[in-house]
């Protein structure tokens, strides 16, 4: 089964306010499409709402003030995944830089200690001793290590941006957008961004002068990385530190993952980050220690941040071929399989760090939501589970209806509206399969089961050309809930080859104007029809180079 597609056209918007002088119509229109007017299109820090927006944040910038005026030990405890670490560094990176001079850090392991901030990783900790833990990009729901980390006479500040639970933890201050009662405008802050503003408050009330900007270059790795929408507040972040790794001001680690990724520096965009600056990133967390990942962003020498760089990825690469395998797998079990509304699969013999993977594939070939379980440990009996979803389906929401209709099911769970994680016996799976396929049945409707592809129409034959894929590049921060540029429209194929046996490369033409074309995964064994209709992404094709272009197509039908 693969999904069922359809290319939508984005309603025509007239621009209005005022734009780039340099900016083409086209890309005036594609913004106005997403909501944006001239100002908001390409958002600056100066546009980004205060932090005193933010409910908690006097409570935790006290907190922090006390901390540093009395030289106390201050532990930032990051998340085994991208935001989490790149929260973590810049946590431990402006702490410092606004003078605070005993800042350690931990992270959790995936397999030893579960998510967040659990018992036995206080437990653990405690040999630090601390005075002061401050969680980032986790906390909100971490009741129990909260309590232990108070327990041992600790205060616990907590900076998130997942979905709390009916009740808040004990901790002596959260900040937390999506916490009741805040106010702040933006709810799509990813946990990097909560750090960021949590510093910018805290420079404000300590009155010094702190370069902060400089630590950008990490809210746009976390943020762009997490999948968080990218609203004006987000793309500001995003923008700004993109600005700085383009201009190779980016810390020592991460110029040396956009290098051993292959990457160009000066053009990097956010796919960039999302397809290769990310994942070696989160490749140290899910299949070993993400405190390699951390390493690697704190480090400010060149040579080391190469080391760490080369060992992250070499372990991206065991990544993708333990995720291909556990694919194969998953891709076998559906085989015959009547999918219906949701699907939730378990193998004793997948990897815990690497099931979200599996379930974002399996989410996007059959656009249903999707959860893939696998054992917190080899031979454990709790299973660790990684959900992902689609467009009109609250994961998150979900899974509490779940737990308020069989409670006890799960261990925990949390997340946001497009991906989750779980926790549950293994012997409680199947119950929790049907309870979750339930939901999915009641929720889902035919339209939302159907695939929408928002295409922001057809590109005349003289704009198929370098100077437009160029100004799409450029001309916008793209990412999720402000989606990069696509296009339709009618070709004829004039040649096809088949590039390792799964991507299809394609010539097309349209009105005298050729362009060569790749359709990532889209040979199904048949040739392609003579005219097609295609919903694709104009790009620079960088392997070329010069002027060369590529169509890089989402969809592929007979015309």
């Amino acid at each position: 089964m693969s999904a069922i597609r359809r290319i939508v056209r984005r309603p025509a918007v007239v621009p209005s306010g005022d734009w780039p002088a340099h900016w083409p119509d086209l890309l005036r229109r594609v913004h106005a499409a997403r909501g944006s007017d001239g100002r908001s299109a390409m958002p600056r820090l100066a546009d980004l709402p205060p932090p005193s927006g933010l409910r908690g944040i006097d409570a935790a910038v006290a907190l922090l003030r006390d901390a540093i005026a009395r030289d106390a030990h201050i532990l930032v405890v990051g998340d085994f995944d991208c935001d989490g670490a790149t929260a973590c560094a810049l946590g431990v990176r402006g702490l410092r830089l606004l003078g605070a001079r005993q800042v350690s850090h931990a992270v959790p392991n995936r397999i030893v200690h579960g998510y967040g901030l659990t018992p036995g990783l206080v437990e653990e900790l405690a040999t630090l001793e601390p005075d002061l833990v401050v969680t980032v990009d986790h906390g909100i729901a971490c009741h129990a290590g909260i309590a232990a980390a108070k327990a041992r006479g600790w205060q616990v500040l907590v900076t998130d941006h997942h979905l709390p639970g009916p009740t808040l933890p004990p901790a002596d201050a959260i900040v937390n957008p999506n916490q009741p009662g805040c106010g702040f405008p933006s709810k799509a802050l990813a946990g990097v961004g909560v750090v960021f503003y949590l510093l910018l408050a805290l420079r404000a009330r300590l009155g010094v002068q702190a370069d902060l900007a400089a630590l950008l270059d990490l809210v746009a790795v976390g943020t762009v990385a997490d999948l968080v929408p990218l609203d004006a507040c987000n793309r500001a972040l995003v923008g700004a530190g993109l600005r700085r790794l383009r201009a190779g001001q980016g810390c020592a680690g991460l110029r040396a993952l956009i290098e051993v990724a292959g990457r160009n520096a000066a053009t990097l965009t956010t796919a960039d980050i999302g397809f290769a600056i990310a994942p070696r990133i989160n490749a140290a967390g899910r299949l070993e220690d993400m405190s390699l990942g951390i390493e690697c962003l704190l480090t400010d020498d060149p040579a080391h941040a190469r080391h760490l760089a080369e060992a992250l990825h070499a372990i991206n690469a065991e990544r993708r071929a333990v995720q291909a395998d556990m694919q194969d797998v998953a891709e076998a079990r559906l085989d015959g399989l009547d999918v219906g509304h949701a699907v939730c699969l378990y193998d004793p013999d997948w990897h815990p760090g690497v099931v979200g993977l599996v379930a974002s594939k399996l989410k996007e070939r059959l656009h249903r939501p999707a959860i893939a379980f696998a054992p917190a440990e080899p031979g454990s009996d709790l299973l660790r589970g990684s959900a992902r979803s689609i467009p009109g389906f609250h994961v998150r929401d979900a899974l509490a209806l779940v737990d308020a209709r069989h409670p006890g099911l799960m261990t925990r769970f949390g997340g946001h509206a497009m991906a989750a994680g779980l926790s549950l016996p293994r012997d409680a799976f199947p119950a929790f399969r049907d309870a979750f396929v339930q939901v999915a049945r009641e929720w889902l409707t035919d339209d939302l089961l159907t695939e929408s592809l928002y295409s922001d129409g057809e590109l005349h034959a003289h704009e198929l050309g370098i100077a437009t894929a160029l100004a799409l590049r450029d001309g916008g921060h793209w990412g999720q809930g402000y989606p990069e540029p696509l296009f339709d429209g009618i070709f004829t194929v004039r040649d096809f080859r088949v590039l390792k046996e799964r991507h299809l490369k394609l010539e097309l033409e349209v009105d005298g104007v050729r362009c060569n074309a790749i359709h990532f995964n889209g040979w199904d064994g048949q040739a392609p029809a003579a005219r097609v209709r295609i919903a694709y992404r104009l790009v620079p094709d960088d392997w070329r180079g010069g002027d060369a272009i590529q169509l890089v197509v989402a969809h592929r039908e007979p015309a």
